[in-house]
């Protein structure tokens, strides 16, 4: 499992690729939610979400033999996105396994990062595809389930603390736990009264079935959040979301989509809906907030289509 030391060298690692990015107080979001609301604006990272900050950090720590054959990585989200900009920053040849069925705006915006992309029917034989790369030697890169992920993510967390040395709360959103693993381990190793709280949207419970049965389970995920929709959470995310959790929200993917909304009118910035329900949970558990409580909302990504969002219109 990873530690603060991990995630300290990490920061130091991977400075001179990403950005820091701008932690911003709501007012209006304030006012909902009965505390200070804060917006951790990740989806201004580098290809839209967090996802480089640990695609740096595992390829900065590979050894030459694969550093000069290249990477590879199954993803038909942001993660895809990630490898291929860190690889082509780095001048490594990334190769992206992706469904057939996955977003042409991410395909399209993977290959612009210089990754090749090899689209496979379904996950199954996507993976199947990325093995038989590895079998020739390209170093694989693991999405979420990944200690170097993890800390990547994590220096998140050292940021959030040195722009509000007095956050009480950070609200963040699951998937395969690797963004929420890195972030409590950050924040709670430095200040550990810090309350965190974990988010999924119904039809992507990973860490709730698992927080269920006391270990790893798989699904299949159905939720609109298609970027929260691991088919399972990481060892070590579960492990220590079992130890520091303050609390599992669940909101369904209608809330996230008027969250979005909400977002979009009022803060003028556009999330996923993996980000978006960090302000629907907020609103859920305000009852937990003191007027002078700091609360953080992490959104984590902002790669969101028209298409998409047309399609949400008919939840109403």
């Amino acid at each position: 499992m990873i530690g603060l030391e991990d995630i300290q060298s990490a920061a130091s690692r991977i400075s001179p690729f990403i950005i820091r990015t701008p932690l911003e107080r709501s007012q209006t979001l304030s006012s909902m939610i009965g505390a200070n609301a804060y917006l951790k604006m990740e989806l201004f990272q580098k290809t839209g979400s967090f996802k480089p900050r640990g695609a740096f950090n595992q390829i900065l720590q590979l050894d030459g033999k694969a550093k000069n054959k290249g990477v590879v990585a199954v993803s038909g989200g942001n993660f895809a996105q990630g490898v291929a900009y860190a690889a082509g920053q780095l001048g490594i040849q990334a190769i992206i396994c992706m469904p057939e069925y996955t977003p042409s705006n991410y395909v399209e915006a993977t290959k612009s990062y210089g990754a090749r992309v090899e689209l496979s029917p379904d996950f199954p034989s996507t993976f199947a595809k990325a093995e038989t790369f590895t079998a020739d030697g390209y170093a694989f890169l693991h999405a979420w389930d990944n200690p170097n992920q993890m800390a990547g993510n994590g220096t998140i967390g050292l940021e959030i603390l040195e722009s509000l040395p007095h956050v009480t709360d950070i609200v963040i959103s699951i998937g395969g736990g690797g963004l929420i693993a890195g972030i409590t381990v950050a924040v709670k190793s430095l200040k550990p009264n810090v309350r965190i709280w974990g988010v999924e949207t119904e039809g992507a419970q990973t860490m709730g079935k698992a927080l269920e049965a006391g270990n790893v389970v798989q699904i299949t995920p159905n939720s609109l959040a298609k970027t929260l929709s691991a088919p399972y959470v990481a060892e070590d995310a579960l492990r220590i979301a079992q130890q520091y959790l303050e609390g599992y929200v669940v909101v369904s993917d209608q809330e996230a989509v008027e969250a979005q909304q909400f977002l979009l009118e009022r803060a003028k910035v556009l999330t996923e809906l993996a980000a978006s329900c960090t302000l629907s949970a907020a609103r859920k558990i305000r009852q937990h907030f003191q007027q002078d409580d700091n609360v953080v909302l992490l959104l984590c990504g902002g790669n969101e289509s028209l298409s998409n969002m047309i399609e949400y219109t008919k939840l109403r």
